[in-house]
């Protein structure tokens, strides 16, 4: 039988931290990863944190701070490594599927990178952004940010639609293997007027749908990295 509290305000301030910009910020994250940003309010923040929206004003103005503070505080997980001893193909194809996987595991990542007001100015942001130019100055090219906005316009775009695609699969309940093949049929005899897409779905699906993704994945990125190479002097 579970111990009810005692029903004092002296308990009650032990049994429930104080509220912190962290664990805002912490919370805030856990709410989007499960739930998407349409379900991110601050008054559904503070009923999660046991705190009333006014508390949480207290520590960040507004909800759009406050996907600043989640931007920034993901984008921690993001590596980008140095060059020395690998070159710079190997390293940005490392910052690529660091950024990829950190996308994948945050589906809101990459949909509103461009939308969180000053996010950018945000440390760990500007510690990746610092990163990926000593990359490619590094390198030797002679526009670095141009090599970057390639990058990350590729790395941002595959990463959302692949999210996208994983939202929708979780959300029907089934593996990402069943889920294909259910889908299978009706995309084929959807694309039974169209010569090229025909025969793309003619094949039998693969096994594993996550190496698939994968593959894909790495094959457009080889295809920017040459596309960039011819930029090297």
């Amino acid at each position: 039988m579970a111990t009810r509290p005692i029903p004092s305000v002296w308990t009650r301030d032990r049994e429930q931290p104080a509220l912190s910009r962290a664990a805002i910020v912490r919370e805030a994250i856990a709410m989007l990863d499960a739930e998407g940003t349409e379900a991110l309010s601050m008054r559904k923040l503070g009923a999660r944190l046991n705190a009333g929206a006014t508390s949480l004003y207290r520590h960040v103005a507004n909800r759009d701070e406050l996907m600043e503070l989640a931007l920034d505080e993901v984008a921690a997980e993001i590596t980008v490594p140095p060059i020395e001893g690998q070159g710079w193909r190997v390293a940005a194809t490392q910052a690529a599927g660091s950024f990829r996987a950190a996308a994948l595991r945050h589906p809101w990542l990459a949909s509103v990178l461009g939308q969180a007001g000053l996010a950018y100015l945000g440390p760990n942001l500007m510690s990746v952004s610092e990163r990926l130019a000593a990359l490619f100055i590094t390198a030797g090219f002679p526009d670095p940010s141009g090599a970057i906005d390639a990058l990350l316009s590729y790395v941002i775009g595959m990463s959302t639609t692949e999210a996208a695609w994983l939202t929708t699969v979780a959300r029907s309940g089934e593996t990402e293997a069943a889920f294909v093949a259910r889908l299978l049929p009706a995309a084929r005899q959807a694309a039974a007027g169209y010569d090229h897409l025909a025969v793309a779905y003619t094949a039998p699906p693969e096994a594993d749908p996550a190496r698939v993704r994968d593959v894909k994945f790495a094959n457009g990125l080889d295809i920017v990295l040459d596309g960039l190479a011819t930029r090297l002097p």
